[in-house]
């Protein structure tokens, strides 16, 4: 019972520790991030008050702008390691020369969104409410926490402002409030502005955040431009692709928008949009358009000479836009989906080489494959038979992978009559479970798991299975090649199973399923917004109905097995299945930007793992080599131990 309770224990700190692992990258950047972004935005804002025509307008807040950008340049150098934290840095750094040289406030908003762009792209940080924010609570606590410094009607002009030094800011001054985003509202509202009397409102929940900066920046505004903007939105489509989703109205600054379709029609759409949230949220593209948009940014960035930047952009572009879609496509139209992920690898691969002509062509490639995913998805739902057949198949690919490591580890324990390591075992693969609907609750309740975690946790799980497996392979290859297997068992593996390895076991069991129920958790998620409950429980019943009878007809046809048959077969099943992770390992590090991408001609076969890049055939060829030499090595040696 206490050997139980500890491996039950270990279990836990196991499915925290890799669901830790998962968010890490999102969690720990998040909060210098933020800070780093208000900061940046705050210059974005506030420059034009401090420098005019390359003079110093206002010594105070021109100190206050060079405070600002020595700050911003310190926390980008301390962001947490990231494969594009040095775009970011000399990002900021080109912000701060702009402002030492007291360059037109124009470029200083440029340097300064661009920095921001990359900052957000290299490490994800919430950019919208997750709910639609309340208006009219926003209202309400505006009235109770602003109004006595900022004025009821945010003139700046409340009851305590003559005794604050700075003065409380008008937000409805049309002017400032063109460079000023919601995100950049709810970020002061978050954490306050150090040295004046804005103070942090962090003890509020975050929805009522998000409802006090709506409100806010609506007071810049009136009826007749929210009236007019209207219009413009149910007359021209165009015009609505500007605002794909909710997180386009909290980011964009009406100045940003005004720059593609003018200032007039940017300040009543903003008034109509900041007023009505719910129109944007309604013409969401399934993450499309921020896809589109990254993808621009990321050829703009790349004609410029800053690759850099273009990578990071190009980056997001399928981690931040794509890949959350990605379960949904895969379900409808497999063919789509590989089409679009090689198109992406494609990409990163011609920016990798600095080609911009191949990566205009491929860019122009990725457009065209975004059409056609949104004819595919379209507005209507899946159609239930859609919907089964997706639960049934996903859940049975990722489940036959583990099913097929558990299956092989508790047949070989059975032949060695090893039932007390099994616990291990069964505490591995049920601590997986576990995990999966804990990683569930906190995915859909707690945190958003980024793109970039989701594919370097398939990506270490992968790789991690593919090596221990390759130990294993060899190891068992060995001993069934000596012909030692009846003295082996009848010394019960004693050498062999010591604690250490019960606990490799254990660690193998439980990496193994969970990332299979990691990847399936997500592809469920994203089948459950198409609102088919039924045929989602009908395709999960039907498919943990066939792994079972797969379970039960894999443990009995290897129990019949002969033994040394039985070993010398599941070595060379294990090597096989150490090849195709490691395939499939490689290639989820590279649609995290952990490793490079090098396109190369040669077929992709997903069933084994095989994407034509150097980096995946690199390493399978590798995997493969050491298992020959390994097996050769073991054909060789075994006459030789049957002698002694």
């Amino acid at each position: 019972m206490l050997i139980a309770m500890k491996i039950w224990l270990r279990c836990l700190l196991i499915a925290l520790l890799v669901i830790g692992t998962a968010n890490a990258q999102t969690s720990d950047s998040a909060a210098g991030a933020r800070q780093l972004w208000q900061l940046i935005d705050y210059v974005a804002v506030d420059y034009g008050g401090a420098v005019e025509n390359g003079k110093v307008a206002s010594t105070s807040e021109y100190a206050e702008m060079l405070d600002f950008t020595d700050n911003a340049a310190r926390q980008a150098a301390s962001l947490p390691p990231h494969a594009s934290q040095s775009a970011v840095v000399v990002a900021v750094a080109d912000l701060r020369a702009a402002v030492m040289a007291k360059a037109d406030a124009s470029d200083v908003k440029r340097l300064a969104h661009r920095a921001n762009a990359l900052l957000i792209a290299a490490y994800p940080i919430p950019v919208a409410p997750k709910a639609l924010p309340d208006l009219a609570r926003g209202a309400a606590l505006y009235a109770a926490q602003c109004a006595s410094c900022h004025g009821v009607s945010g003139h700046g002009d409340g009851a305590l402002a003559a005794s604050l030094e700075p003065k409380p800011i008008a937000f409805s001054d049309a002017e400032r409030a063109q460079s000023r985003s919601l995100m950049a509202l709810y970020q002061v509202v978050s954490q306050g502005v150090e040295g004046t009397s804005m103070a942090s409102f962090a003890a509020l929940p975050e929805a009522e955040r998000w409802d006090l900066a709506f409100f806010i920046g609506n007071l810049s505004f009136d009826a007749a431009a929210r009236s007019r903007g209207e219009k413009l939105w149910k007359d021209d489509q165009a015009l609505r692709a500007q605002f794909p989703d909710l997180a386009a109205v909290t980011t964009l600054t009406q100045e940003a928008i005004a720059a593609k379709i003018g200032m007039e029609k940017a300040r009543d759409l903003t008034a109509y949009l900041r007023s009505q949230p719910a129109q944007a949220e309604a013409s969401k593209a399934n993450g499309l358009a921020l896809s589109r948009t990254r993808l621009a940014e990321s050829l703009t960035a790349l004609h410029a000479g800053d690759r850099a930047a273009a990578t990071t952009l190009g980056l997001s572009a399928y981690l931040d836009g794509f890949e959350p879609i990605e379960p949904v496509v895969g379900a409808r139209n497999k063919s789509l989906l590989v089409a679009v992920e090689s198109a992406m690898l494609a990409y990163r691969s011609a920016v990798g080489n600095g080609d911009v002509a191949q990566a205009d062509a491929v860019g122009k490639e990725l457009m065209q494959l975004f059409t056609l995913v949104e004819a595919e998805l379209g507005d209507a739902k899946a159609d239930p038979m859609t919907t089964f057949v997706g639960a049934l198949t996903i859940l049975l690919r990722e489940g036959v992978e583990a099913l097929l490591i558990v299956i092989g580890i508790i047949a070989f324990l059975r032949k060695a009559q090893r039932k007390d390591v099994m616990v291990y075992v069964h505490a591995g693969w049920a601590g997986a479970l576990a995990a999966g609907v804990l990683t569930w609750v906190v995915a859909t309740y707690l945190v958003t798991i980024s793109g970039a975690s989701r594919e370097v946790s398939e990506g270490v799980g992968s790789v991690f299975a593919a090596l221990v497996l390759l130990s294993v392979g060899l190891w068992m290859h060995q001993k069934s090649s000596a012909g030692r297997w009846q003295e082996y068992l009848s010394e019960k593996l004693s050498a062999a199973m010591s604690r250490k390895t019960a606990w490799s076991l254990f660690a193998l069991s439980f990496i193994a399923v969970y990332r299979e129920v990691f990847e399936t958790v997500l592809f469920y998620s994203a089948l459950a917004a198409d609102g088919n409950g039924s045929a989602l429980l009908g395709g999960f019943a039907a498919a943990v109905v066939l792994l079972a009878i797969i379970g039960w007809v894999l443990l009995r046809s290897s129990a019949r097995m002969p033994i040394g048959k039985f070993f010398s077969w599941t070595s060379g099943f294990v090597a096989v299945l150490a090849v195709i992770l490691m395939g499939k390992g490689v290639a989820a590090l590279q649609e995290a930007g952990w490793v490079g991408v090098t396109p190369v001609s040669f077929p992709r076969i997903d069933i084994l793992g095989v994407l034509p890049t150097a980096e995946t055939l690199g390493t399978q060829g590798l995997v493969l080599l050491i298992l020959l030499a390994g097996f050769s090595f073991n054909r060789f040696a075994a006459p030789r131990r049957v002698k002694t």
